[in-house]
């Protein structure tokens, strides 16, 4: 079996949605006229990932216009397409949430589970880890610090998922001013080989990785596109932290990646 994929290292400004729908519609065609069967965009994809105190125009639900229009540009298109929210939740603070839309159509949802940090302050923790499909194939949805979450990894390589896509924007710290680029991609490129490395190996699971990249209005983010194969080996990254996007072919049965 063999399956394609495009990871993105998007730039999603801060509350910005209409200019960040024109980007998405960019990726979608250019997904689809590559034949693409997922197109994996990093969380707050759509809203920029904010503060919802700062941004609460930001601050949307799964059916409003936004997200109206977002399903929209994935209408007659071959991708499906994961897209991340900054969810309303009428019971208290905004979900981190990642829609799955395919052909005008959202065929489903996931919400992060693992809220830590800062965030304790402004997000809700999220319960529940179902897989997706797609034609025969299961895949899960992590976000972001999901990624410290281990048993979200084993629960979705119990109900058989084959691939997860861990779809991230983890904020650089410090002053944008003098803000050092190679050591804030390198950083979350070693979480990512510390944390991903291991399941994959321990639950014989693939995992895609698609991280939000460069400079937002404030606050910056590190970039970086991978997979890891069943094995534990990192058998794809992208070069650097620059905003763009890659297509990839999987190979499933010879447990290989190439870029198409």
């Amino acid at each position: 079996m063999k399956l394609k994929i495009a990871l993105i290292q998007m730039l999603s400004e801060k509350g910005a949605i209409g200019a960040n729908l024109k980007v998405t519609a960019r990726f979608i065609n250019e997904a689809d006229k590559r034949g693409i069967d997922i197109l994996a965009l990093p969380e707050g994809s759509i809203t920029g990932y904010n503060n919802p105190l700062r941004y609460p125009q930001a601050t949307i639900t799964t059916d409003g216009p936004e997200v109206t229009s977002f399903l929209h540009l994935t209408k007659g298109r071959k991708p499906t397409v994961l897209a991340g929210i900054i969810e309303k939740n009428p019971a208290g603070k905004p979900f981190i949430t990642q829609i799955v839309a395919h052909d005008g159509k959202m065929t489903g949802l996931y919400r992060k589970q693992m809220i830590i940090d800062d965030d304790l302050d402004w997000f809700s923790p999220a319960q529940g880890t179902n897989v997706f499909q797609y034609n025969n194939l299961k895949y899960g949805i992590t976000i972001c610090s999901d990624m410290v979450g281990e048993d979200i990894f084993k629960e979705y390589a119990r109900q058989g998922a084959e691939i997860v896509f861990e779809l991230a924007a983890p904020g650089l710290l410090g002053e944008q001013s003098t803000r050092n680029w190679k050591s804030g991609y390198e950083w979350f490129e070693g979480g990512c080989q510390k944390y991903f490395g291991q399941y994959a190996q321990k639950y014989g699971i693939w995992i895609a990785v698609a991280t939000a990249a460069g400079r937002t209005v404030d606050e910056d983010f590190p970039g970086g596109g991978y997979v890891f194969a069943p094995d534990g080996q990192r058998v794809f990254a992208t070069k650097d932290w620059q905003p763009g996007e890659v297509y990839l072919e999987i190979d499933f049965d010879n447990r290989c990646v190439t870029e198409i």
